[in-house]
């Protein structure tokens, strides 16, 4: 039987457990310590733009906390890209706001500026008052068109949360993604770029952002001797264990991200002449893109065969592969919400299939992922 090919697993350095050792021998086994400080530290280095990073225990959690910091109450109405994963949304609704949905445009699948202005002009006509935030996001690794939303954002005064949660590494105009908007929030989940088993991280804007995040997320203890709360709290922040795995991942993020570009130019070379498959690209070299997963479209009308009938057929191969996101607008869970769409989600969703882009993925794994492909009877 053949080896299972995985789609995203993770890959460590070797470092991590140098990291771990030492929080266990100095007994820094809580949800604060060096190895926490430190790995913040590695971050603001990496993406720089003089950012501030906050580790947290998952991307869910920096999501909810940066939409605390920007005064999202019940009642208000949050912009969201509707092609993402639920945790882009979810936050909105802790809060008892309500999740407003705009579709994506055909070049980087992400949130359409021209849509989002509509849906901003519709939504104060509607409701007389301006989205609270907006929250676009940087699917599969693909910088969105920021330049566009920033100046939207910035004409209407709305400010913007990214969620660059698959985008670490990636970079729009030589500028890392997350730290366009006021807030940018990355994840550390087990098939991401890196991995700190589970966890999260919020950029921050400022050193006192960062501390008033900071202290949201350890219960917002008053400083006091005793346990005094005048404010709700959450208990979000990242282990020291966590973020020394974290640490040792560091050294390889540009390994990571070497990578996944490597297997992404490898699955475009062996597609090009197989008719009816089209390989996700960047629309120009401004959109720098970590390809965190390779992702392909298929025309059932050339191919003879559609997204599902290929994914069977990659399961029955030992292959594991993804459907694209299901839009968000779609989900029975927010039926209700108000959504502004064009079809591109929908027809992605349809269409698509994310392919084995892991780091530990080889050469010639890849090239039995594309033979299934291109040999579908």
């Amino acid at each position: 039987m053949n080896k299972k090919i995985w789609l995203s697993l993770a890959h460590m350095s070797g470092r991590e457990q140098d990291f771990i050792k030492e929080a266990f021998d100095t007994n820094w086994v809580v949800p604060l310590g060096p190895n926490v400080n430190g790995f913040e530290a590695d971050l603001e280095k990496y993406i720089g733009q003089n950012k501030y990073v906050v580790a947290l225990s998952a991307g869910t959690a920096a999501l909810h906390l940066a939409l605390v910091m920007l005064g999202v109450k019940a009642g208000d109405e949050v912009i969201c890209q509707s092609f993402t994963f639920a945790a882009s949304a979810n936050p909105i609704t802790y809060l008892g706001a309500t999740p407003v949905f705009v579709d994506s445009e055909r070049d980087t699948w992400n949130i359409d500026p021209q849509l989002l202005e509509q849906a901003i002009v519709d939504r104060k006509a509607k409701t007389g008052k301006y989205p609270k935030v907006i929250i676009p996001v940087h699917l599969y690794g693909m910088p969105a068109k920021m330049d566009e939303i920033m100046t939207i954002a910035t004409r209407y005064n709305i400010p913007v949360l990214e969620d660059a949660a698959e985008a670490l590494g990636s970079k729009y105009k030589g500028q890392y993604c997350g730290t366009f908007g006021n807030y940018g929030v990355l994840s550390f989940n087990g098939n991401k770029m890196i991995t700190t088993s589970g966890g999260g991280a919020l950029i921050t804007p400022t050193e006192e952002a960062k501390k008033r995040v900071m202290f949201y997320a350890t219960q917002a203890r008053e400083n006091a001797p005793h346990y005094q709360h005048e404010e709700i709290g959450y208990n979000y922040r990242m282990s020291n264990i966590c973020a020394g795995i974290g640490r040792g991942q560091m050294y390889v993020l540009d390994e990571h991200i070497a990578r996944r570009r490597e297997i992404h130019a490898l699955y475009t070379e062996l597609l090009k002449d197989v008719k009816g498959i089209t390989v996700m690209q960047r629309p120009s070299d401004e959109y720098d893109s970590n390809f965190w997963l390779t992702c392909i479209l298929i025309d059932s009308k050339i191919t003879g065969f559609d997204r599902e009938d290929l994914r069977i057929k990659m399961d029955e191969a030992q292959i594991e592969t993804r459907p694209l996101w299901k839009p968000m607008h779609l989900q029975p869970v927010f039926a209700n919400a108000p959504m502004y769409v064009n079809g591109v989600s929908e027809a992605l969703f349809n269409d698509g299939l994310c392919l084995p882009s892991g780091p530990m993925c080889t050469d010639d794994d890849i090239r039995r992922v594309v033979e299934v492909i291109s040999s579908y009877k």
